[in-house]
């Protein structure tokens, strides 16, 4: 069971630009949870974060400060440091771009296009729609300008066989397929990997010529090698880790790690690393995050509201790792009473209290176990020795969470079932009682073990009020688990309430600050922003006619599904990543009942293009897919032959 190879995993060095918010927080503690999990399995990690300092968007946010770019970022840098402290984040290294020891490195060319400050990327003719960043909806303008070039392109296939051939090398599978679907409808050009000083000034000067910096990304994505030479005070151990077990980003940075990192490893002959793996992205009550609706939110103020466990454990419970969800104070609220304070905690309160009282504060000898004991013994062990490794290993955070907590509902069943308040009354069930205390005891055991990674805090004080001390930094589930880990006669340390509960009031406002109300998450859609065409109930009196030029005004195209992955909370709803050749889109359909989203991987489907994008469940879509039903979906218009994306259908 135990595991040997070195285990490295990484975060995105975030932008140093603005403060962080629950996105970063997100992230990291994800990292974190991975960390500890596997050090309690026996394995070396070297956990990287850090920070982006370097870039356009740097620069222009020092000098809007009037103060220089390296203030600016040793200004905010602690922010980022203090709230890692803050969530109890483990990390053996944090990266600052501008640390002298962080390096880069590649032929010269002249290039014209379309350029994003805010992506700080050049965007080609056919990407810029009315003038818009196709990524961030902001201006562009357009520079002529000399740099130089990574040639890109030319790994473009090695690329491809990579992630066919790796299954696990690009992680959800919906992101794998959305990477797939872009190499094999997009021709890799060159990648400009400097920026001149005469526009640009804030960054690493290229080492063979000094009028150039270097591309932020290009600069940023080699922090994952030249972290591991320089931040450690020992000896370099840059070879014993790469390549990275797993690198953790955010769905809108995946094709700089999943393309362009890949392909600069496989220009120097390198490794890649073994798993990138995207996540998606929070709401807030509904709404998309934004500074203008004042509904951003700072993970500093969730730890002093609910405590950093209770943000931990939500963060991750909530929503399925990878899929897109929604932040609301009311669900974590309803989250910390029914899963944290009445479960758990109540779990440990209950056991030590009958402890303290029945048997003078000390840890009874078991007497002889019945089914009900065997069935918990069994349920306990299992979460350590197999549940756990197998969804943690999965980055399955919510269904690990969720096998966890299956084993305190049995717990706190096992409790109401034998009443040891109840046989604490008669002196010959006294046997039967220090059973029942044992295994109340012996489970939160070893439920500290099973929690330790996503609450950290709280798994130490389980074990402290159990009255033993427990080396967690130690490879304590390196070997198979057993169960009477718990010595008889030692001392409880009963202490305050684990997660006390949150006393809720009536008109509790939602996590927004503005005045905007928030958007419901289960109520249907208006007409017009339905995902499929659903004629009325009732039959009219006489189909309303429209003309030819009425029906001309609709654009009816093919498009190809890339990747497709169900709407959280939602049976109907599926999220799907269409291409139509020359774009690619993301459209909300309500086919969920009649399709299993892996189904519709490949299919070419038609869509109305030019419908005017709106939200659903807090999602984008930006078109209509057609299928034919009346109440309920009955079949995808689909076309038999091999046409190609964007095609006009008419």
């Amino acid at each position: 069971m135990a595991e040997t190879r070195p285990c490295y995993i990484t975060t995105p060095i975030y932008y140093v630009n603005d403060v962080p918010h629950i996105g970063h927080a997100y992230t990291t503690i994800a990292a974190d949870v991975l960390a500890r999990y596997w050090r309690l399995r026996g394995r070396e990690v070297f956990f990287l974060t850090g920070l982006d300092e370097h870039g356009q968007k740097v620069q222009q946010a020092a000098a809007k400060a009037g103060i220089a770019p390296q203030i600016h970022c040793d200004k905010l840098a602690p922010q980022f440091s203090q709230l890692w402290n803050t969530l109890n984040i483990s990390n053996n290294a944090f990266i600052r771009t501008t640390d002298p020891e962080h390096k880069s490195i590649v032929q010269r060319d002249s290039y014209t296009g379309w350029y994003c400050t805010f992506d700080e990327r050049f965007w080609t003719e056919k990407d810029v729609e009315s003038g818009l960043c196709p990524d961030c909806k902001r201006p562009v303008e357009q520079l002529s300008e000399h740099n130089y070039f990574f040639k890109m392109g030319q790994y473009q296939n090695q690329l491809l066989d990579h992630i066919k051939q790796h299954p696990a090398f690009i992680r959800p599978e919906s992101r794998r397929n959305e990477v797939l679907g872009f190499l094999q409808t997009q021709k890799l050009g060159d990648l400009s990997i400097s920026r001149p000083k005469s526009r640009l000034s804030w960054g690493i000067e290229l080492p063979f010529d000094s009028d150039y910096v270097t591309y932020v990304w290009f600069d940023a994505l080699v922090n994952y090698m030249s972290a591991l030479e320089y931040l450690p005070r020992e000896k370099p151990i840059g070879h014993r880790f790469w390549p990275a077990t797993i690198h953790l980003v955010g769905k809108d940075i995946l094709t700089t790690h999943a393309v362009y990192w890949s392909t600069m490893l496989m220009a120097l002959n390198l490794p890649l690393p073994e798993t990138v793996f995207a996540h998606g992205w929070w709401t807030v009550d509904g709404e998309k995050m934004s500074k203008s609706r004042g509904n951003v939110v700072d993970p500093n103020k969730m730890v002093d509201s609910y405590g950093v466990d209770a943000f931990r454990y939500f963060l991750l419970r909530e929503v399925p790792f990878g899929q897109d969800g929604d932040f609301s104070q009311s669900a974590m609220v309803t989250r910390i009473n029914s899963d944290l304070a009445n479960g758990l905690g109540n779990l440990l309160s209950r056991t030590l209290t009958l402890i303290e009282r029945t048997q003078g504060g000390a840890i009874p000898v078991p007497g002889e176990v019945g089914a009900a004991e065997h069935e918990l013994q069994h349920a306990a062990v299992t979460l350590l020795n197999e549940a756990l490794s197998h969804h943690l290993e999965q980055l399955e955070f919510n269904r690990a969470l969720e096998a966890i907590w299956h084993v305190v509902q049995l717990a706190n069943q096992y409790v109401d079932k034998t009443a040891p308040w109840a046989l604490a009354k008669d002196e010959r069930n006294a046997g039967q009682l220090r059973t029942v205390l044992y295994t109340m005891a012996e489970t939160l055991r070893c439920l500290s073990l099973a929690t330790y990674p996503v609450i950290p805090k709280s798994a130490q004080s389980i074990c402290s009020q159990l009255g033993i001390s427990t080396e967690f930094t130690s490879p304590l589930l390196s070997n198979t688990i057993e169960w009477g880990g718990l010595t008889p006669g030692t001392i409880i340390l009963k202490g305050p309430s684990l997660f006390p509960r949150i006393e809720t009031k009536p008109g509790v406002q939602p996590v927004s600050e503005s005045s905007v109300p928030s958007q419901p998450t289960s109520a249907a859609p208006p007409s017009t922003a339905t995902p499929l065409a659903t004629p009325p109930a009732a039959t009219p009196a006489a189909t309303p006619q429209i003309t030819i030029d009425e029906f001309m005004k609709i654009q009816l195209k093919t498009a190809k599904v890339l990747a497709a992955e169900r709407v959280p909370k939602s049976e109907k709803l599926i999220k799907l990543q269409v291409s139509l050749g020359t774009e690619q889109r993301q459209i909300v359909a309500g086919i969920g009942k009649k399709y299993e989203p892996e189904t519709l991987v490949g299919k070419t489907i038609v869509i109305v293009a030019n419908l005017k994008p709106a939200k659903l469940m807090g999602i984008e879509s930006q078109g209509m897919v057609l299928a034919a039903g009346d109440a309920d979906v009955r079949g995808l218009l689909t076309i038999l032959e091999e046409v190609d994306p964007g095609t006009k259908v008419k």
